[in-house]
């Protein structure tokens, strides 16, 4: 298994010196030498110290992991049949794969339905979020999926208005919600308002339902790029201060005439917010969760991160109890923000361990005939392959995947294209389909049928992501076709296989040697 060069990565903008002989367990060049500049991961720590902790440049960059673990979803694949047809009539003429659905419903009363079974979770107030939201915002919606406003929104709204330390008014909460309702179509897909500690103090939650008509809303216990509360990094020396005024921690403290001096001279550029860790009880839980209810929402979500088995087990019983909507499990490596980058690499369930925990604990509720949470499965998604694999690996349960670095990374190339076609610098690569929104973007032609003159509204960023959602549904499609499979509720964990005894063991998927091998021998006698 190839081991990951942590001391030295694009992810801190370090490398190191003998790059093609480096010492395993630490990461350090197999000889350091003297009156070497630092350009490694130690050597930058020995004068910018705690800053190379995290990914960077802060706030144009989304990373994750890039550890290698030892079972992924490549591990598994997926099985296709020459007979048969599972929702549709097994004729040749009907059962082709434009006729698949990938429409689902989630939610208690399956009430949110939705065009694709995927969810983009948490994207909040880091600066990649913030300047991508047009196209982000846009493109979930048009494509009719469900898109998360994620934590500290509000705390980090430099216009939010306060009254007796709750929300009052909250500028860009507002237009976040506004612009994603602008652009859905035919009631597809759903907005997502999402609250740690610091938001719950300031009645987030409570002012999207009661002011923005938010319907559903989601608590949150964590994510899997790190097991600590949200981080960004603030350039601003009167943001840093108002954020340490509105409750934050923030690092060094702003207000310290000795820090202020260090900044206005450039010693450092940035602080650091940090977010406040969460304690979770069962009671509280269920009792925030009747609260909300009461307070108007219609949906109540939870998403939590990799974190013990324990508190995978809690997660899955307290949502079963207080008839949670949906849980999303967020496994360890991803990560769109500023997490801590060994953090990130080291820490957490990796993806395929938790998923395969996750379906043991919610079969096991289902079996004594509780309530089971529709469930979302978040970590490294980024194609049709991975979508049903997932799906199948916790079927019937498992309902939707969470994505969140591909989606922003498609948003991000559509508004990159846009702005060279407006300084009419469109690269070679791209040149060849065209020079306008409508040669480049292959969607174009259809979007302008349906939306007619409001078409040159969609931001470039949108059509990106939309586009790349297109893309990835007709991919299931002829996937789920393949496997005979035409609607979502038809995927079953029999349709992927193991290749390894490891990824057998761990996820409880047969072995594919030891698929079908009773009905085959007893067809061969």
């Amino acid at each position: 298994m190839a081991v990951p060069k942590l001391n030295a990565s694009a992810a801190t903008l370090t490398k190191n010196r003998t790059e093609n002989s480096i010492t395993p367990i630490s990461g350090m060049c197999a000889t350091c030498i003297d009156g070497c500049i630092g350009m490694c991961e130690i050597g930058k720590s020995a004068y910018r110290g705690h800053e190379v902790i995290y990914p960077q440049p802060f706030g144009i960059i989304t990373a994750a992991s890039e550890k290698k673990f030892p079972v992924d979803l490549s591990h598994f694949t997926i099985l296709g049949t020459t007979v048969g047809a599972h929702g549709i009539e097994a004729e040749s003429d009907k059962a082709i794969f434009s006729n698949v659905s990938t429409e689902t419903s989630i939610g208690k009363k399956k009430d949110i339905r939705l065009r694709m079974p995927l969810v983009i979770p948490g994207l909040g107030s880091t600066n990649i979020a913030k300047n991508n939201w047009e196209g982000i915002a846009t493109g979930a919606a048009i494509a009719g999926i469900v898109l998360t406003v994620g934590e500290n929104v509000c705390g980090m709204d430099e216009k939010l208005e306060i009254s007796n330390g709750k929300v009052k008014h909250s500028p860009d909460l507002e237009h976040r919600v506004a612009l994603y309702r602008k652009w859905q179509r035919d009631g597809y897909g759903a907005i997502v308002v999402q609250a740690n500690v610091e938001d719950t103090n300031l009645g987030v939650l409570e002012y999207a339902i009661s002011e923005l008509d938010v319907d559903a809303v989601e608590l949150k216990w964590g994510q899997g790029a790190k097991n600590i509360g949200g981080e960004v990094k603030i350039s601003d020396l009167k943001k840093a201060q108002m954020l340490k005024e509105r409750g934050y921690v923030v690092l060094p403290d702003p207000t310290d005439n000795e820090i202020i001096d260090a900044f206005k001279k450039g010693v450092f550029t940035e602080f650091e917010r940090h977010s406040r860790v969460g304690m979770v009880d069962e009671d509280e839980f269920v009792q925030r969760v009747t609260q909300l209810r009461e307070h108007g929402a219609r949906h109540v979500f939870l998403k939590t991160g990799a974190y013990r088995p324990i508190d995978l087990a809690r997660a899955v019983k307290f949502s079963s109890t207080a008839g949670i909507d949906l849980l999303t499990v967020d496994a360890a490596g991803g990560g769109t923000g500023m997490s801590p980058w060994r953090m990130m690499n080291e820490w957490g369930i990796p993806p395929v361990e938790l998923y395969s925990l996750l379906f043991r604990y919610v079969d096991r509720i289902a079996s004594k005939g509780k309530h089971v949470p529709d469930i979302a499965i978040a970590g490294g998604f980024a194609f049709e392959d991975q979508i049903f694999k997932g799906l199948a690996l916790g079927a019937p349960y498992f309902k939707l995947i969470g994505m969140a670095r591909a989606p922003l990374a498609a948003a991000m190339v559509g508004k990159t294209i846009g702005k060279r076609i407006e300084d009419s610098q469109i690269p070679a690569y791209i040149h060849r389909f065209g020079s306008s929104i409508e040669e480049i973007f292959v969607t174009a032609t259809e979007l302008k049928k349906v939306f007619k003159e409001k078409f040159e509204e969609i931001p470039p960023g949108g059509l990106g992501l939309y586009t790349y959602v297109e893309r990835l549904k007709q991919g299931l499609m002829q996937i789920m076709a393949g496997s005979r499979k035409f609607a979502l509720k038809h995927i079953e964990r029999d349709d992927i296989a193991s290749l390894g005894l490891d990824a057998s063991r761990i996820s409880g998927i047969r072995y594919i040697m030891e698929v079908d091998r009773e009905e085959a021998e007893k067809l061969l006698e």
